[in-house]
């Protein structure tokens, strides 16, 4: 009897969180790593729930809406913002900037942001976003979400679609200047801001374990880490992919959150969220 009633104090416990507190709806605004929390299917079986998922779990009173939107940037979404069907909501939370920073965009000035100089800028784009939640409903929390950092990325279903890690710039601009973008509206703003990019955990000798690439010199395949495999050149045509299942680290693919990736995202934004009444 005593067991029974052990193990049934968490169910209660859930019950009673989920009854005082008032429901709120939480928007998340993104790319594919808010997209792939509702087609976990298009991992290959790697990720078996994502971070929208796991905070809903952990408080069972919020109920989310998905809105993210695979391989966009933010000026995408400022383009289509009104296009998209986003509801009034309590809580709003905008994760975007990785595939930005590989298109080339331009991050921009404060003032662009500051004045309102519409989307050919990050800035001006994250502008028209949070005019666009500020519309629905002025009360609401938003959460700026920096991108975290990537390695070598290979999509799982087609690895033609590749791009090398943030290791290095991409047309003169760096990952870390757009993560300090966000955090740039966030502190003007006094918005909450979940800095991904400068998470120990998930840096990049933490993404993967290794990436498996044929050695130049025998052409037998090795095992390389960090920062090793950033000088094997990979041929998308020819090659194994180079991420196998033991491979997996905080990210599957080198730039999608695993598992043990999206914990740790969800846990930075349990903290966040379960301070709001």
């Amino acid at each position: 009897m005593k067991k029974l009633i052990c193990l049934s104090l968490p169910i209660i416990a859930l019950a009673i969180v989920s009854f005082t507190h008032r429901p709120l709806t939480w928007v998340a605004i993104g790319d594919s790593i808010t997209y792939l929390n509702d087609h976990t299917n298009e991992t290959g079986g790697r990720v078996t729930k994502g971070y929208l998922s796991l905070v809903t779990d952990k408080l069972p009173y919020i109920q989310y809406v998905n809105q993210g939107h695979n391989g966009w940037t933010s000026r995408r979404i400022a383009d289509s913002i009104e296009k998209l069907g986003i509801p009034k909501a309590d809580v709003y939370s905008v994760f975007l900037g990785t595939n930005d920073w590989w298109r080339g965009d331009r991050i921009g000035r404060w003032e662009d942001y500051a004045h309102a100089t519409g989307d050919t800028t990050i800035y001006g784009a994250f502008r028209i976003i949070t005019d666009k939640i500020r519309s629905l409903n002025p009360d609401a929390v938003i959460v700026l979400i920096t991108p975290l950092q990537r390695s070598d990325f290979v999509y799982i279903n087609d690895a033609k679609n590749n791009a090398y890690g943030s290791y290095k710039d991409r047309a003169g601009q760096t990952l870390e200047q757009v993560a300090g973008a966000l955090r740039d509206i966030g502190e003007h703003e006094h918005f909450k801001v979940v800095d991904l990019y400068h998470n120990k955990k998930l840096s990049i000798p933490h993404l993967v374990q290794y990436k498996r690439l044929r050695d130049p010199q025998t052409g037998d395949y090795k095992n390389y880490t960090y920062p090793d495999y950033t000088k094997i050149p990979f041929d998308p045509g020819k090659d194994q992919y180079p991420y196998p299942p033991d491979a997996v680290g905080m990210t599957y693919d080198g730039l999608h959150p695993s598992d043990k990736g999206n914990e740790v995202i969800g846990k930075k934004l349990i903290r966040v969220m379960k301070k709001m009444k």
